[in-house]
């Protein structure tokens, strides 16, 4: 089963590097597949690739439920 994450570019580099805040954890990803990244934008996240750009709201909506299921799985 894959997964796929949403995060929020807080940086991105002349290679197309960006940083992404994941709920509190830092990752660097590849924006180049993206049209058009920008600091700020919520993407979706898989293998270190944004795949596409998703409505903060949405993004922030699906952080909360996957901290929620980590707490209450208590597995980490």
């Amino acid at each position: 089963m894959c997964v796929a994450v949403p995060g929020k570019i807080i940086s991105i580099d002349e290679s197309l590097m960006a940083m992404a805040d994941f709920g509190g954890s830092m990752r660097e990803i590849s924006v180049a597949l993206l049209p058009d990244p920008k600091v700020g934008d919520y993407v979706i996240v898989h293998a270190g690739f944004a795949l596409n750009k998703v409505d903060a709201m949405e993004a922030e909506d699906t952080i909360k439920m996957m901290r929620q299921v980590i707490d209450d799985a208590k597995i980490f």
